[in-house]
């Protein structure tokens, strides 16, 4: 308006021409961006869950359910705080159109993935018009998991490893001992020779044996980059441990406990709660629970301890057939532990290492 005022005035055909050209790119931009698209889209997300800085993608279904064509525009998703976009081609009456574009897997957690937003602008950028639309996916972002072997050997059961201890479980067919018959007993387990040798009822009593059973301690008070390093050492022990079928138990100093059967649902679960753990404040690094309920072996994961803690590893070993010790960086006031494999490591690469080293 101030062009063409100016070119009116001072009788410049110039600036004529530039304020009716400036009027005109408003006019189209105003056409272009006017009327919304109008389509369905539809987004997927694959795989849904990944390992950290694996790759994650997601598919854009983009279909022009009218009758007439449908300009190009722009599609794109907010994941976290980034934003990724794509550019969609204009579509031909009933036509569809497939995009592919990948999403950010560098940091764990629980990503929302969308929602859609549909923009369309003119070439000069003069004009824009957004479209919020569709719904959303969620991208679980797993810690990475390094090789490691699985953790073996349990909890001494029965009379061949020593001193059996109270709490046996029974029903499997590893003989404990031959006793006198209680009411109650399996008939099918009666010792006949036993009972003639003794005049009485003698029965075979069966305990569990030496079961792999293991548990991963994690000491969620570590903060920063050395808290990723700490849950992906941890994500591997119990993998490890999971894959093979072996019970697992994920425990952390914040309160978090997870007893599992082992196998891939189990893995799962493991891992979903590996991916959004948080530091927990101020708490003890090896919770009460943990000392009444040891069973097989114990991998603890910290960036370090107190005397206190001290204290409280080393009271484990009692009720633990193995005790490891990861500590990311100087062991400091946890070398030493008696009974106990303290295995100072720089990130869970080089304890993985280290571990596949001595596990057997």
């Amino acid at each position: 308006m101030v062009l063409f005022a100016f070119g009116q005035l001072a009788g410049y055909p110039l600036f004529l021409a530039i304020a009716g050209a400036g009027a005109g790119a408003l006019v189209a931009a105003a056409a272009v961006t006017g009327r919304r698209p109008r389509v369905s889209v539809s987004r997927e997300v694959y795989p849904d869950r990944v390992e950290r800085g694996r790759p994650a993608f997601a598919k854009l279904r983009v279909h022009n359910p009218t009758g007439r064509r449908q300009g190009a525009f722009s599609a794109g998703d907010r994941v976290g705080t980034g934003f990724h976009s794509v550019s969609v081609r204009a579509l031909a009456a009933g036509a569809e159109a497939v995009h592919h574009y990948d999403l950010p897997t560098e940091r764990r957690g629980k990503h929302q993935v969308g929602p859609l937003t549909l923009d369309r602008g003119d070439p000069l950028g003069l004009g824009r018009r957004r479209l919020t639309t569709g719904e959303t996916a969620t991208l679980w972002v797993h810690p990475r998991i390094h090789v490691m072997r699985a953790p073996a050997g349990g909890r001494p059961r029965h009379h061949h490893e020593g001193a059996a201890v109270d709490e046996r479980l029974r029903g499997s067919f590893d003989l404990r001992e031959v006793r006198e018959y209680v009411p109650g007993d399996e008939v099918r387990h009666l010792h006949w020779k036993a009972t003639a040798r003794t005049g009485q009822l003698m029965v075979r009593d069966y305990v569990d044996p030496d079961q792999p059973r293991f548990t991963a301690l994690l000491d969620t008070r570590v903060q920063g980059p050395l808290l990723e390093e700490a849950v992906d050492l941890a994500a591997s022990l119990v993998a490890a441990a999971a894959r093979a079928d072996q019970p697992a138990r994920l425990v952390t100093a914040g309160g978090l406990d997870i007893d599992t059967g082992g196998g891939a649902p189990a893995l799962r679960r493991l891992l979903d709660a590996l991916t959004v753990l948080t530091p927990s404040g101020d708490s003890a690094l090896v919770p009460e629970d943990l000392v009444r309920s040891g069973v097989g072996g114990l991998a603890v994961v910290t960036a370090g301890g107190t005397a206190a803690d001290r204290a409280a590893l080393a009271a484990l070993r009692g009720r633990y057939s193995t005790v490891v010790v990861f500590v990311l960086g100087d062991a400091g006031s946890l070398r030493g532990l008696p009974d106990t494999t303290v295995l100072p490591v720089a990130s869970a690469a080089d304890a993985a290492r280290r571990w596949n080293a001595i596990a057997r």
